[in-house]
């Protein structure tokens, strides 16, 4: 990574080979790397009391988002304001889609309003290069359908190469609701092109027929996926994507398929615990492992997106 810093110093703000940041799979090898670099590197500038970063100064993002959401929104929205932009954040719900507006005219009349970047999430399957090929400016997926959630894979990346020093023979193992993950969708793809190994646990109603990466092994029971897993990543069941039969109730699921601390204490020595959140307590995932301050990396996933998202606007945002 020499010719991108020197001394620790980024020196080119148009390194990445996309306009847009729709899905990992887009991405080179080179592109991830330095999103995770110059992620870190913010993370570290920002440890300064002094910091202050200008570089999007008159810039206006505009987060538009279909489907509700804690962490990503004020993210992007902390994110954007760090870097010296506004943000503007269109509501839905005083939207003129209630009036019948479509998805598309909706897009064209906020496109014509010249902001700076788009950050989208959307309920449908391909809705951010829908939208890229429609709009002046980046479009940056806050996660669509269970296709994609890009930006939430490379702050995973980077909570996992903190943790562990390398994600390159890194044993991952994403347990839960993998048929409508968009999360476990991106870390498939970043992963298995980074070099970890990558192994999925689901119920068999939840695992998926297709895989958008070679290589990744499939199991029914955490009992037979956790053993030798370095990470642990648990998967929230997302119900409004599916149907209520696919899965049993909330606590016989937990009983099948919670992470408790027996079952984390069959993974690896020192394996952590991911999850992109909500977390759903007592249904994927145990309060003890959840809060345990020595095994979970959740809310260090959580801080990381900040300088994850930071590092994406500032490099898909061209300065003043």
């Amino acid at each position: 990574m020499d010719r991108f810093f020197i001394a620790g110093v980024y020196k080119d703000m148009s390194l990445l080979s996309v306009g847009h940041l729709t899905g990992i799979a887009p991405l080179s090898d080179t592109d991830i790397r330095v999103l995770l670099d110059r992620a870190s590197a913010l993370k570290a500038e920002m440890k300064s009391p002094e910091f202050i970063s200008d570089r999007l100064r008159g810039k206006i993002i505009l987060n538009v988002f279909y489907e509700d959401s804690t962490r990503t929104r004020n993210s992007f929205e902390i994110a954007a304001k760090r870097l010296g932009a506004e943000v503007v954040t269109w509501d839905k719900g005083t939207s003129s889609t209630k009036k019948g507006e479509t998805f598309l005219d909706t897009i064209l009349n906020l496109n014509a309003m010249a902001p700076d970047a788009i950050v989208l999430r959307h309920s449908d399957y391909g809705a951010p290069d829908f939208v890229a090929g429609r709009v002046d400016c980046p479009v940056i997926n806050a996660g669509d359908s269970w296709r994609e959630h890009p930006t939430q894979a490379l702050l995973d990346a980077m909570t996992m190469i903190e943790a562990k020093g390398s994600l390159e023979g890194l044993n991952v193992a994403i347990c839960g609701d993998v048929a409508h993950s968009r999360v476990a969708g991106s870390n498939m793809i970043l992963l298995t092109r980074m070099g970890a190994k990558v192994r999925i646990i689901a119920p068999p109603s939840l695992m998926p027929e297709n895989l958008p990466a070679t290589g990744i092994e499939r199991f029914t029971t955490l009992e037979d996926g956790l053993p030798g897993a370095d990470i642990v990543m648990m998967l929230r069941i997302q119900k409004e994507r599916m149907e209520s039969s696919e899965i049993p109730s909330d606590a016989a699921y937990f009983n099948q398929y919670g992470l408790t601390p027996a079952r984390l204490a069959l993974a690896g020595p020192g394996a952590l615990v991911m999850h992109p959140g909500p977390m759903n307590r007592g249904v994927e995932i145990a309060d003890e492992v959840a809060d345990d301050p020595a095994r979970s990396l959740i809310l260090k996933q959580v801080a990381n997106g900040i300088p994850v998202r930071m590092a994406v606007m500032e490099l898909l945002v061209k300065p003043r």
